[in-house]
């Protein structure tokens, strides 16, 4: 019954969702929504992730100029030295909440918490809930969770006294499972901002911005940084990728290159909105005089490519680790006639489509912090994949093409979608087929 529940509301806040958030001026409606999904985080997420990582209080310390990474999840405010987002687990179905040092309209009003009081309160405030494990932002993998400076450090165990400074751990896990486990109201935000990318970037790669022989790949980067700012939307990976891939890999990416007639063209990049970030590709050909369609070796190496989708959308599931996931799909891959490529990039001489899967957390920032299917991310390959945790659903594939020699054409899929009891459940309309520039 509960899952039947967390499908209506998806289905509910899509429908919905759209009409308010295209509005991009609207300032409020968006901080409203954030406001949401916070409280939703805060009642249901935090007490499981304190709970299951032993931590019985967080200490979240900011800086005027040096807010972190977390600032935004907690709900921004003014801080005029020091301040504290501290949250503390007094038992029951409910996490404390409270800001010391930070004040403002925004965190005020945004209903998510219980206490306000000055950041001089601080030792006051831990003896008087005596927390046996306090948990702040230090990671040595993880820089969302490793926002507290040397300096920051010293005076925090300066400040708590040598009784409750010998208490401090790190919250690296519980920074990565707060973030990377999902309420339905960040799943709706953040399918919208799927829906967002997914329009530009096709925008992006069509005769409306594209004319051959004349538009150079920066003029599409830069088309897209100018919808990002007429719209009110971030993106956490700078100058979007728009690169040109040859029979000797990639050639040039966001550069002076003039786009020409038989270019293959690839897009990698994402939207942020309302503190949620998207990560996906998109590819395209450029026809030549005649052609209708791209050529059959690079149709084939596309098709290939969403043959090995179908084989990781089936395997990734809730319960196993990351680094489980991975050797599964490696397997399935094989069996399915792939070869799996060892090196990043370095295709062999093998006749047979090779494959290198990076499934990776995405969220917060384009590259989340939740587990991990990757190689890339070592630390979150040994993490547990939960219900409602986002991955970008990425992978690259190499198909040899007649046209190009033997070689292999590099077929690069990624697209954001959510992980259920149901298995993979897509955000929003994924790639399917090869975008034509005529």
């Amino acid at each position: 019954m509960k899952k039947n529940i967390f499908v209506f509301c998806l289905i509910l806040g899509f429908t919905i969702l759209p009409d308010i958030l295209l509005k991009a001026g609207d300032a409020r409606l968006r901080w409203e929504m954030m406001n949401q999904i916070r409280r939703d985080k805060f009642d249901i997420i935090l007490p499981k992730v304190m709970r299951e990582n032993k931590i019985d209080m967080w200490i979240t310390m900011v800086k005027e100029g040096n807010v972190g990474p977390l600032y935004e999840d907690f709900g921004r405010g003014y801080v005029s030295s020091i301040g504290y987002y501290i949250f503390t687990d007094r038992g029951g179905n409910r996490i404390e909440r409270a800001a010391l040092g930070i004040d403002g309209y925004l965190i005020e009003k945004c209903g998510a918490y219980d206490i306000f009081a000055p950041a001089a309160d601080l030792v006051k405030f831990v003896k008087e809930r005596d927390p046996k494990r306090i948990g702040i932002n230090t990671s040595e993998k993880i820089g969302a969770a490793d926002n507290l400076s040397h300096m920051g450090y010293l005076h925090l165990k300066k400040t708590l006294g040598n009784i409750y400074s010998q208490r401090l751990v790190s919250a690296e896990k519980l920074v990565s499972d707060f973030r990377s486990r999902r309420v339905a109201s960040e799943i709706v935000a953040f399918g919208e901002a799927g829906r967002i990318s997914h329009e530009i970037a096709e925008r992006a790669l069509s005769n409306e911005v594209i004319v051959p022989g004349q538009t150079r790949l920066e003029d599409v980067a830069w088309w897209i940084m100018e919808e990002l700012k007429k719209r009110g939307l971030g993106s956490s990976f700078d100058m979007p990728s728009i690169y040109i891939t040859g029979p000797d890999g990639i050639e040039a990416v966001s550069n002076e290159r003039i786009i020409q007639r038989g270019d293959l063209i690839m897009i990698d990049w994402g939207v942020g909105l309302m503190n949620l970030y998207t990560d996906m590709k998109r590819t395209a050909y450029v026809l030549k005089p005649g052609e209708t369609k791209a050529p059959a070796g690079i149709q084939n190496a596309f098709d290939q490519a969403l043959e090995v989708r179908k084989i990781i959308r089936r395997h990734i599931k809730v319960g196993r680790t990351a680094a489980e996931t991975l050797e599964i799909l490696n397997r399935k891959v094989r069996e399915a006639g792939f070869a799996i490529m060892k090196t990043f990039n370095k295709p062999t001489g093998t006749p047979k489509t090779e494959v290198i899967i990076g499934c990776h957390s995405v969220g917060n920032w384009g590259h989340g912090i939740g587990p991990s299917i990757a190689w890339f991310n070592p630390l979150r390959l040994t993490f547990t994949i939960r219900p409602t945790n986002i991955f970008a659903i990425e992978f690259f594939a190499y198909t040899p093409a007649s046209e190009w020699g033997g070689k292999k054409v590099r077929i690069p899929l990624e697209d954001d979608a959510v992980v259920t009891h149901n298995g993979i459940e897509w955000l929003y309309p994924i790639n399917t087929r090869i975008l034509l520039i005529r």
